[in-house]
């Protein structure tokens, strides 16, 4: 478990910098963050905390070798070489995918098969048989790089991607991934005991995150991980970070953390992921139309995903409603800090506000801003702008 390692933790664009906060704070090394990602060094037990308690990270990759490459038999090779076996049983399922930049090679499909032949040819090599290919579920994932002239490979430690954190019952029409939310809580600012408002909850994410973060509770600790079904897995290891991080969270009693939208049905599936998360009785939730909101302390945190505007109707709608909001928010939100995540460029422009910081993020391949305003009471001045950087709930 000491036996240093490298790992790369994919996370969504523009959540890079979070993520690297996350990481340092979990006690990784020679952190380097890239365009959708941060590398980091640790050992065996450094990734299964990471696993267990990164709430901006989408997979742990596990980097078992990086070479240079001309060909696809070069790739082949660098597969072969690997030790399969001792990874994971001919038992489990697998899969493999690839992503590249600048490669010169003419097919990724035909690089996926031939790291398959690799991986399947060295399990014949050691005991005749092969293991099976799964690309729906597969026990096992296996990810490959490539850039110009180098190949990495990697097996993933997650299994299902990190942001599928177990308690989601219900989900909206446009679900926002739970990373990208713990992402953007972090960029606007927020910190447990600060007031935080959703007035347009949804299935109630920004709120979960929140919630799991004031009372320190780990983002996994309710779902399974791949590296639980390695051969290199260390129970004993396991079970103490997973038994320190249940040890360390806080009572569930009621945070100053709030919800609303003008939909009981949506209501009804922001309080079944609560109920589903433990946090029913942490977060107050109330049916009101998004105008009619008020503050329910003098300071804080706003975060809102609006409704993405797709049809012609929809968008005249939503230019219509943007002045509305800005108009709230100047007479009821003085002192507060605002965030909207939006796929429309025109919120900027149609909110009539002093926008204090654009800030590019994606919501899986959706290009979006994430709109900043800081309301100073009494007027529409800016107030000093500040990186909103605050470390997520970590152990320390």
């Amino acid at each position: 478990m000491t036996t240093t390692q490298h790992f790369f933790a994919p996370c969504p664009r523009g959540l890079e910098a979070p993520l690297a906060t996350e990481l340092e704070k979990l006690g990784a090394a020679a952190i380097v963050s890239t365009d959708g990602g941060v590398g980091f060094v640790g050992d065996l037990a450094l990734c299964y905390r990471v696993n267990l308690w990164s709430r901006v990270a989408s997979r742990v990759l596990w980097r078992l070798a990086e070479q240079s490459y001309r060909s696809e038999e070069d790739i082949y090779r660098a597969a072969l070489a690997l030790p399969w076996p001792s990874y994971f049983n001919v038992e489990q399922t697998f899969r493999v995918k690839v992503s590249a930049i600048k490669c010169p090679l003419r097919s990724l499909d035909f690089v996926t098969l031939k790291i398959k032949d690799a991986i399947c040819d060295k399990f014949r090599k050691d005991g005749g048989e092969r293991p099976s290919i799964d690309t729906a579920a597969p026990d096992m994932r296996v990810y490959a790089f490539l850039t110009a002239d180098r190949v990495s490979l990697y097996l993933d430690t997650s299994g299902e991607a990190l942001f599928k954190r177990g308690y989601r019952k219900e989900q909206g029409e446009a679900p926002l991934r739970e990373n990208l939310a713990a992402g953007i809580l972090h960029l606007a600012g927020w910190q447990p005991g600060m007031p935080l408002l959703d007035p347009m909850c949804g299935s109630g994410t920004f709120l979960i995150e929140a919630a799991q973060m004031a009372l320190n509770i780990a983002p996994g600790s309710e779902r399974w991980f791949a590296f639980e079904h390695m051969k290199n897995f260390d129970a004993a290891t396991w079970d103490k970070i997973y038994q320190e991080a249940t040890a360390a969270e806080l009572p569930k009693t009621p945070l100053p953390i709030y919800g609303s939208d003008v939909s009981s049905t949506i209501l009804m599936a922001a309080r079944a992921n609560l109920a589903a998360a433990g946090l029913e009785e942490a977060v107050t939730l109330k049916q009101i139309n998004l105008l009619d909101v008020s503050p329910p302390a003098p300071t804080g945190v706003l975060v809102a995903n609006p409704p993405y505007a797709i049809r012609i109707g929809e968008q005249e709608e939503m230019a219509q409603l943007y002045p509305r909001i800005g108009d709230l928010l100047k007479q009821k939100f003085g002192g507060w800090r605002a965030c909207f995540l939006s796929a429309d460029m025109r919120l900027a422009k149609l909110i009539r506000l002093s926008v204090s910081r654009r800030i590019p993020l994606y919501n899986g391949a959706l290009d979006c801003r994430l709109f900043v305003y800081d309301m100073v009471a009494g007027s529409n001045r800016k107030e000093k702008k500040s990186d909103g950087a605050v470390p997520n709930s970590v152990p320390q």
